[in-house]
């Protein structure tokens, strides 16, 4: 399974902020649409990511208070990133090494969406649950020697 599986079901919708808008907009942003991250860009270009853990620890590091910060002072400006082929075992142990909750999905420099840790979760389980399912419909249909025997 490959990230492009992902992103064809939770469809590509993408939250952005830009680096030099103020944290307390972006956290705004991050509340009223019930998301855990954003994807900053400038000029086109993916720069950072920004995440509810940055902006907790900026609240941290001001004493409780978001203030004046910009954005660019609280994200990562690092971001982990993969691509819509990337393989979801890759994706997992990526995600794990870093500790990434979200991972930007790019092709060139191109933005084709953001998948969390949440979504490579639940695919795996629906592809568990679907390879189950099958498995038991395999078993179910399989001949007895009952059957077999009344030949």
């Amino acid at each position: 399974m490959k990230v492009l599986d992902i992103l064809r079901v939770k469809g590509n919708t993408l939250y952005t902020v830009q680096p030099d808008e103020p944290l307390a907009k972006a956290a705004q942003i991050m509340a009223e649409k019930d998301i855990g991250s954003l994807v900053v860009m400038e000029h086109g270009d993916l720069v950072g990511m920004l995440t509810f853990r940055e902006v907790i620890v900026c609240i941290v590091k001001n004493g409780g208070e978001i203030g004046t910060t910009l954005v660019r002072t609280a994200m990562d400006d690092h971001p982990l990133t993969c691509t819509s082929e990337t393989e979801l075992d890759e994706v997992r142990r990526m995600m794990l090494e870093r500790h990434a909750r979200y991972m930007p999905v790019m092709n060139q420099k191109v933005m084709m969406g953001v998948i969390s840790l949440y979504d490579v979760a639940k695919a795996v389980v629906d592809s568990q649950n679907f390879e189950n399912k099958m498995l038991k419909a395999y078993i179910r249909d399989w001949p007895t020697e009952d059957a077999a025997d009344h030949n």
